[in-house]
């Protein structure tokens, strides 16, 4: 029993910390960069599943909070105003659902459909808040279309690039060190 949940406490922090490194990887596209903090959430909801997968975003939401530098443009309870910061809430419930969804279909197609009901959930947690952080909060106009455009559809191809990559990665990984996260696809 005490193996079990130092190997979950270790993998949970581990998914806290590639979730941060992920924050400083930029991939340039047009017409924005992104960033890899979706490709680990949806890496840990496939390989730790929904609960453990919950918990390292989290972990890796508090430590922001608390003032560790892991979000993209640093940290601190002021990123709770940033338009960005529903986004990095979305985080915890799309790891939830990405680990429930993915573990009904343990193909490829399945592990992209489970990335896929991820996005949703992080957009459905995201653009609204945005669009509040901006109206509200900034005392900035947005009408929702523009909400949709910046927050989502500049964002959407470089999105499904990533479920398809974590997908892979995650097949492979449990494929050859399934063990290790407690399933095996063997």
């Amino acid at each position: 029993m005490q193996k079990t949940g130092t190997k979950s406490i270790v993998l949970i922090g581990l998914f806290s910390a590639l979730t941060a490194a992920g924050a400083f990887i930029r991939l340039p596209m047009w017409p924005v960069s992104i960033t890899l903090q979706f490709f680990i959430t949806i890496c840990a909801g496939l390989m730790l599943g929904a609960r453990k997968a919950a918990a390292s975003q989290l972990i890796y939401l508090l430590v922001g909070l608390a003032g560790v530098p892991v979000f993209s443009e640093g940290g601190g309870i002021g990123y709770i105003a940033k338009p960005s910061f529903g986004f990095l809430v979305g985080l915890i419930p799309a790891a939830y659902v990405v680990g429930i969804v993915g573990r009904k279909r343990r193909d490829i197609a399945g592990m992209i459909c489970a990335g896929a009901a991820g996005l949703a959930v992080l957009y459905l947690a995201g653009l609204p808040y945005m669009y509040f952080s901006v109206n509200v909060i900034m005392k900035a106009r947005m009408p929702v279309w523009a909400a949709i455009s910046s927050g989502m559809l500049v964002f959407l191809p470089g999105d499904i690039l990533k479920i398809v990559a974590a997908a892979i990665v995650s097949l492979q990984t449990l494929k050859r060190a399934g063990n290790i996260f407690g399933s095996s696809l063997d």
